[in-house]
């Protein structure tokens, strides 16, 4: 178990989506490097998805089926960075230091 006794939300699902996490104290072993550079990745990608989207909706010529697979795109990515905040932000209170 980590130090805290918390578990890092890993960037991906297990089955039936449900949330996979991990339990270590090495921030610096394959596992937690894996989940950084996933989340790096996952993060680049809804950046790129953001100006695609802003070029989709400046077309007129877009149609319905342009702006559904746009809309299923930023979905996902959404959903991965919500995710990757979720264990980030979960992350930096775990290092915070307790004040009593």
């Amino acid at each position: 178990m980590t130090a805290s006794d918390e578990l890092r939300l890993l960037p991906w699902s297990g089955p039936e989506g449900k949330p996979c996490y991990l339990s270590t104290d090495d921030r610096g072993g394959y596992m937690s490097r894996l989940a950084d550079n996933i989340e790096a990745v996952q993060l680049g990608t809804a950046a790129e998805l953001m100006d695609q989207a802003s070029e989709t909706l400046d077309d007129e010529d877009a149609d319905a089926e342009d702006l559904r697979r746009l809309a299923q795109e930023l979905t996902g990515a959404l959903r991965d960075v919500l995710r990757v905040a979720t264990s980030r932000g979960h992350l930096l209170a775990v290092g915070e230091p307790q004040h009593h």
